[in-house]
């Protein structure tokens, strides 16, 4: 109930109001069965526009320090993820990404939309990284779909570190989607990732970094263009 409350009461007007969402490409999502939503990470916002613009109700895994929080912040963090049915996952590596696949398994399993941000954590400049590999293991081993998202204008929206969203035009692109063969036919996925970046680096008109944003950002590194977000396509 929560969930479409929020989405077409409580939150999803202000973000067209916002926004004003401009979609193409939705025909390429399954109206049913298990499907991936693989995007391009720009904003914290990403994860509300896709849920926005998607008919089918689509779940995430979020970290679970949005349900572990204390004081008043906390606990409205932990209530909305709660309410919007998110699950909580442990994103420390090792055992506990193992738990996140197979959470992740679970709601395809169920004939659901998983959405996920390959890259792991938002885009320091508005280029698109390396992506890791979990999204792509879980489609070779459940046979579900990976539908391509390519986001512009959030990072607009939403800036980073401004607590304040603002107007601007935000344009969501689905691509058609990726096919992999049964875990048995040797798909590699990192590879496969690789290949699925540079998809979403060419749709968006933006370079591509072999490399992770979360690496990039911790070395504190200047690329050219760091701080550019140009526009591109979407």
């Amino acid at each position: 109930m929560w969930y479409h409350l929020f989405k077409h009461v409580l939150l999803g007007p202000l973000l067209r109001i916002l926004g004003r969402p401009e979609v193409v490409g939705l025909e390429h999502v399954p109206r049913s069965g298990p499907v991936i939503v693989a995007a391009n990470h720009l904003a914290v916002i990403d994860s509300l526009y896709l849920a926005l613009v998607l008919p089918r109700r689509v779940t995430f895994l979020a970290k679970q320090e949005y349900f572990t929080g204390t004081g008043w912040k906390g606990r409205c963090t932990r209530w909305f993820c709660t309410a919007a049915g998110q699950v909580p996952v442990d994103r420390t590596g090792g055992a506990a990404a193992a738990d996140a696949l197979a959470a992740a398994t679970r709601i395809l399993e169920t004939g659901g939309v998983w959405a996920i941000h390959p890259e792991g954590t938002r885009s320091p400049d508005g280029r698109v990284y390396r992506g890791r590999t979990g999204a792509l293991r879980v489609a070779i081993a459940t046979g579900a779909p990976v539908v391509p998202v390519v986001l512009s204008g959030t990072d607009r929206v939403n800036p980073r570190g401004s607590r304040r969203w603002r107007c601007a035009k935000v344009r969501i692109h689905f691509g058609a989607p990726r096919y992999y063969p049964p875990a048995g036919a040797r798909t590699d996925a990192r590879t496969e990732t690789d290949a699925l970046m540079r998809e979403l680096a060419h749709r968006s008109g933006r370079p591509y970094v072999d490399s992770y944003a979360a690496t990039f950002a911790a070395r504190g590194a200047s690329a050219p263009g760091r701080g550019h977000r140009p526009h591109g396509r979407a």
